[in-house]
């Protein structure tokens, strides 16, 4: 089972806990460091915070809503083996007159977690320090971007997740000491929900090309994903796919069969030739998987 553990690269108390935390957690994702104190702040009450104990207080509920979080463009967040995945977060924040929301100390941002609740988490993100435009004096439209590397996931954590969103001001206190009783905190949890996916890959070959019409075409492929736990792609095994087809003419696929991929993740299926046109491989995708479609492969059909 993971640790959640927040590593930034700061100073003080932030810098004290991120000196404990064990080798083995190295991979962890980062909290960028323009939130970093925020972050720490939002988690006092979860007693995981570098604040516990070393500082002294509880934050103030601050004046302050969440409306219209979106994650992603409401979209599943796949992630590959290599590349960062930037997810563009938005919100409207409501506050009163009182809260300066362009405070060189005030901070909001989008945290996207795994687990039952945003103070019961496993695994999380959070985005950058949000950039806010104000629509009148007391609403602001807010976007941040939530980086996700590949290499601080693991296999366990596809699957469901959720958002919070969340704002603290510091109120002129040291971002690395403060005494919190000063510190206003807003949450709102969960404001969204999605898939957090092992980005998939398919492939289709269909052969002899050309071929006479009545003869066998053979077609293969392979169903592969991602896998967190070493960064390389593996078949993606026993998982139904649907063999499809479409004329030359046509734009629209039709379904022939539906097979399943062996223990490695290949597909073969055979299929008599009739007319020229492409066939591909099409899977709908699991809830750790998104859906993919292959490349159509044209056959010239004689």
């Amino acid at each position: 089972m993971r640790i959640r553990a927040t590593v930034a690269a700061v100073t003080g108390a932030l810098a004290l806990s991120a000196l404990a935390v064990p080798a083995a957690q190295a991979a962890e994702p980062k909290v960028p460091a323009d939130i970093a104190a925020a972050s720490e702040v939002v988690h006092a009450d979860s007693g995981r915070s570098a604040f516990v104990g070393a500082v002294d207080g509880a934050p103030m509920a601050l004046n302050a809503t969440f409306s219209s979080v979106k994650v992603n463009n409401g979209k599943n967040i796949a992630v590959g083996t290599t590349n960062v995945v930037k997810v563009p977060v938005s919100f409207t924040l409501t506050h009163g007159k009182e809260v300066n929301i362009h405070a060189a100390d005030f901070f909001a941002g989008v945290e996207l977690y795994r687990g039952a609740s945003f103070e019961d988490s496993v695994f999380f993100f959070d985005s950058n320090d949000a950039t806010c435009t104000d629509s009148s004096a007391t609403v602001a439209s807010c976007k941040a971007t939530v980086e996700i590397d590949p290499f601080a996931l693991l296999n366990e954590d596809a699957g469901s997740w959720k958002a919070a969103a969340f704002a603290v001001a510091f109120n002129g206190e040291d971002p690395e000491n403060p005494n919190l009783d000063n510190v206003g905190v807003a949450v709102q949890d969960p404001t969204n929900s999605f898939k957090l996916q092992r980005y998939s890959k398919l492939t289709v070959n269909a052969s002899p090309e050309p071929v006479k019409k009545g003869k066998t075409i053979t077609v293969t492929g392979k169903l592969s994903r991602a896998n967190w736990d070493d960064n390389k792609y593996h078949g993606y095994t026993n998982q139904s796919v649907k063999l499809q087809y479409r004329k030359k003419s046509s734009s629209t696929y039709t379904t022939v069969k539906t097979i399943k991929s062996n223990s490695t993740g290949e597909l073969k299926t055979t299929v008599t030739a009739s007319a020229d046109g492409y066939f591909r491989y099409s899977f709908a995708g699991t809830t750790t998987t998104p859906a993919v479609n292959a490349t159509g492969d044209f056959v010239d059909v004689q």
